[in-house]
């Protein structure tokens, strides 16, 4: 058994491939061992997105798994993860992992990681929700899971689209703590200027 930290990383077919690139990356240079499984759905997404093919996906992980090995590590309790997180998170994935499907690597790990009482993130995308989606994301919850819709925080003011990228990825990989530098709230007595004066009258 290794001393590094390991995570399982799951892409699934939802928007928001940018959020998945810029965890993994930012994982890797906190020494922490990436386990990825990207379903084809994902390949596709990313590939729109992005202009990626599946090797600049696959190179930034320390391994990869095919969305059907089932028979993988990442399919048995035994193999010891710090959690995993799915990201993005479809509609469909988050009813399968919510309903143990295990139909996949994907929601077999997420199956494992719950069973195994590990930390389970979803990043699930989908707006508006209907209430199929806010029953499964309950069932997860009540299970010991955490939905993580990747909302912006526009209190950081951030100044490009990568600020607000890099401020949801990294309040995730606080769930699991690690930790990367970067700003972070410290209350509205550190705001200046305008915004100190807008605050100033709530």
């Amino acid at each position: 058994m290794t001393d590094k930290r390991r995570l399982v990383v799951g892409i699934s077919g939802a928007t928001g491939a940018q959020y998945a690139i810029r965890l993994l990356a930012l994982a890797r240079d906190q020494g922490v061992e990436t386990h990825l499984v990207i379903s084809p759905s994902g390949v596709l997404n990313i590939r729109h997105e992005l202009d990626m093919d599946r090797q600049a996906v696959h190179a930034l992980a320390d391994q990869v798994y095919s969305p059907r090995d089932v028979g993988a590590a990442l399919a048995s309790g035994s193999f010891s993860t710090t959690g995993m997180v799915v990201v993005p998170c479809s509609m469909r994935t988050l009813a399968a992992v919510a309903h143990g499907l295990s139909d996949n690597l994907i929601t077999r790990a997420a199956d494992v990681t719950l069973k195994e009482r590990r930390r389970l993130v979803l990043m699930v995308r989908e707006t508006p929700f209907n209430l199929a989606h806010l029953r499964n994301m309950t069932a997860v919850t009540e299970m010991g899971g955490v939905i993580f819709p990747p909302l912006p925080a526009f209190y950081m003011r951030p100044s490009s689209l990568a600020e607000m990228i890099d401020h949801t990825v990294c309040r995730v990989l606080d769930l699991f703590d690690i930790h990367v530098p970067g700003p972070r709230w410290e209350g509205m007595d550190t705001l200046e200027g305008p915004a100190r004066q807008s605050s100033d009258t709530l």
